[in-house]
């Protein structure tokens, strides 16, 4: 279904990502797990073709990705929706009106000129924010929203271009532990519900565990793991962020009570290390 192989980007004399491969048969969620600039947004822009490659090819249903110019290079944007971190919101204007720019790319300029959407689309748009829980703020702006329901208009607007391929970058990583947990399954429930593949960019482990069917893991642009949930042991996540036996997965978690247990031993320490 989705195939990169040796998947290149080189900045200047940096190499981001580093020919990186692998292949996914069928619709299933994927967590790319990894430090900071191990290359995992790099890796999700070149499937967008946000950003083209330096070398290597994105093949999908048989159709090689990278070639795609124009036109067909907007479409598959259009069939491959991305979500980030900030949101990418219109602050000042209305909830639904977001949700109605997934459309964009099959929209004529005239009607984009003029913020003209048909009918069946504004209801389309409603029933997919009713989905995720939000329709009672389709007529408010989306700056008076909290985070995480930013982050759900967000990933309306996605589903409003029926993609075949969602994309989010970082999509919890400014999220409180609640909203995070509310987006993920979020994108779980879409997966399984639609059949569509879901590839989202994390920086937590216990997340990756526990909505993701397989994770990847990168380090200095190169995939070092490539497994399901049940491989990704502690051993593994230090060899993945380069980190040493000090490595804690807890001071990454997004689970409520974890936290808690973190916050009261990091409270415990610094009282040891004050009455020293």
């Amino acid at each position: 279904m989705l195939e990169l192989i040796s998947l290149t980007k080189q900045f200047g004399t940096k190499t981001a990502v580093e020919r990186a491969s692998f292949k996914v048969d069928h619709p299933m969620m994927i967590g790319i797990i990894g430090r900071s600039g191990a290359g995992k947004s790099t890796l999700l822009r070149m499937l967008n073709r946000l950003s083209d490659s330096t070398d290597g090819r994105i093949v999908f249903q048989g159709n090689d990705i990278t070639r795609l110019k124009g036109s067909s290079r907007r479409h598959w944007q259009s069939r491959c929706a991305m979500i980030f971190q900030q949101f990418n919101l219109v602050p000042r204007m209305d909830v639904v009106s977001n949700v109605l720019h997934g459309t964009l790319n099959q929209r004529s300029t005239l009607s984009t000129m003029f913020n003209l959407y048909p009918q069946a689309d504004i209801h389309r748009a409603i029933e997919i924010l009713d989905r995720l829980g939000i329709a009672e703020q389709a007529p408010k702006r989306a700056e008076a929203l909290s985070g995480g329901q930013q982050q759900r208009v967000a990933i309306a607007r996605a589903l409003m271009q029926d993609p075949a391929i969602i994309l989010a970058d970082e999509p919890i990583a400014s999220l409180d532990p609640m909203n995070a947990q509310i987006v993920m399954q979020s994108l779980r429930d879409i997966h399984e519900q639609d059949n569509r593949m879901v590839i989202a960019n994390l920086h937590t482990l216990d997340t990756a565990r526990r909505y993701c069917d397989r994770v990847i893991g990168m380090r200095d642009g190169r995939i070092v793991f490539d497994g399901t949930p049940e491989q990704l042991s502690t051993n593994v996540a230090r060899d993945i962020y380069g980190a040493d036996a000090s490595f804690s997965e807890a001071a990454t978690s997004t689970q409520i009570d974890t936290l808690d247990r973190e916050t009261a031993r990091l409270l415990e320490e610094a009282k040891a290390e004050a009455l020293v």
